[in-house]
């Protein structure tokens, strides 16, 4: 009995794990190594004639646009906002505008207002535009847009604001559809992305700007767009430069695309947070439909990378380490896979298992109390009380029981207890079976001994 207890107390504790969710940080580091930087770059050649000099050609600064987008297969398939690759895949004419102004007075210096004006209409600008992917080890690919739905823009304008990117790649980290048709209000979210306070901020260095941030919220409600397409509303922070992240759930899959950044002001000069807005992965999976994107292909990198997470999150950490090691191959110098290959390394101290030790010293101490109880009822179960013994003789008068009175020669002599009707015979005679022991054998023996 008692080993059945103690076996059914080990086997509910590693039940009880198996089926609870991954940690917010092994779901947060399952994701970010599929999260990037999108880069849409405007470059222009100008050619310029100021009042002072003939045609020169000149190179301003490019406009650049930044945003995130993540990888939705491994074979290098990215998802990203329309409105994030828009400037370099539907340049407006506001960035010629602006490359020409640059140009002009990058040219022709500090001239009149009527001077830079002639030289602005009388110049020619040969745009390059271009869309670029950077992983978080630095590693940068050029891209190209396969598909485009653009932002959601007056009445009757109904785009997604979604765009599918393309790069050549293979085995890249990759982030799962989920269904955000089953999300709740309520449900824990995180969002990943690179926000620009983050890329432009003087004390963070090369490497730390191009690792993804991540702020965590809950869904706060189900909206439309002005088109009267569901979006989700969250509490999570956001800033520019988030926008195109993937929003993952409490297991990471991606419930979403975080879209526009809400930038309004509280009237007093803040930014009203708090109230951002998500496309649900129902529509991303529409969005997708007609391309070549596979979402059931498999990831090399996620198979090691999440293998070693979860083995470094239960305490294997030498066999997590093998597995950062086959990610780092496929991939190399992720931070995050760097920093978690240092910790397996030099795993934290393991706590005490106290419920564990617990359990063991529970069944010890049952193992114990039976084991000490089967003694005494092993010692104890031909012993019988005195009562007993009187009721013995009472009822058996003709045949009473023999009454051995076992002690020792020194004590018997100086005792002045005598039970009557006794037999005293030594421990010696006892053992070795002397004449005293001659006894009629169908009469009960009750000895008695100190």
């Amino acid at each position: 009995m008692h080993r059945w207890i103690a076996s059914a107390l080990f086997l509910a504790v590693p039940g009880i794990a198996g089926g609870a969710e991954p940690s917010v940080q092994e779901t947060v580091l399952r994701a970010k190594p599929a999260v990037l930087l999108v880069l849409a770059e405007v470059t222009s050649e100008v050619t310029v004639t100021c009042p002072t000099g003939g045609p020169r050609r000149v190179t301003p600064v490019p406009f650049r646009e930044t945003g995130t987008g993540w990888f939705i297969s491994p074979s290098g398939w990215v998802v990203t906002n329309g409105h994030v690759v828009s400037p370099a895949h539907r340049p407006h004419k506001g960035i010629a505008e602006q490359q020409i102004e640059q140009g002009v007075r990058q040219a022709c210096g500090d001239v009149d207002d009527a001077a830079t004006a002639a030289a602005i209409r009388g110049a020619k600008i040969k745009l390059a535009p271009s869309i670029s992917v950077i992983l978080s080890n630095g590693i940068r690919f050029p891209a190209t847009v396969v598909k485009y739905s653009p932002p959601v823009a007056g009445q009757g304008m109904s785009g997604r604001d979604l765009a599918l990117v393309k790069l050549e790649a293979a085995d890249m980290p990759s982030l799962a559809l989920g269904d955000s048709s089953n999300a709740q209000i309520g449900d824990r979210l995180h969002i990943l992305g690179f926000p620009g306070v983050v890329l432009s901020h003087e004390l963070l260095n090369a490497s730390a700007k191009v690792e993804a941030s991540v702020t965590s919220g809950a869904i706060s409600g189900f909206k439309q767009d002005i088109a009267n397409q569901p979006v989700i509303q969250t509490d999570a922070p956001a800033a520019w430069g988030d926008s195109g992240g993937p929003v993952v759930g409490s297991r990471g899959e991606v419930l979403g695309v975080l879209t526009f950044v809400t930038l309004e002001s509280d009237g007093q000069g803040g930014i009203v947070q708090g109230f951002n807005f998500v496309i649900p992965s129902t529509a991303v999976r529409e969005f997708l439909k007609d391309t070549e994107v596979k979402l059931d292909e498999t990831s090399a990198f996620n198979t090691a990378w999440h293998a070693g997470l979860a083995d470094y999150f239960a305490g294997n950490y030498s066999r997590a380490e093998k597995h950062f090691a086959e990610a780092n191959r496929l991939l190399p110098e992720l931070p995050d896979v760097r920093r978690m290959t240092a910790e397996a390394k030099n795993p934290p101290p393991r706590p005490f298992p106290w419920t564990r030790a617990a359990v063991v010293a529970a069944v010890l101490v049952v193992g114990a109390c039976g084991g000490v109880l089967g003694m005494r009822w092993r010692r104890d179960r031909y012993r019988i009380r005195p009562s007993e013994l009187m009721r013995l003789i009472e009822t058996s008068r003709e045949a009473p029981p023999i009454i051995l009175d076992v002690r020792d020669a020194a004590t018997y002599a100086k005792s002045p207890v005598k039970i009557p009707d006794s037999r005293h015979i030594t421990t010696e005679e006892l053992q070795t079976g002397g004449s005293a022991l001659e006894i009629d054998t169908n009469r009960t023996v009750i000895a008695y001994c100190t």
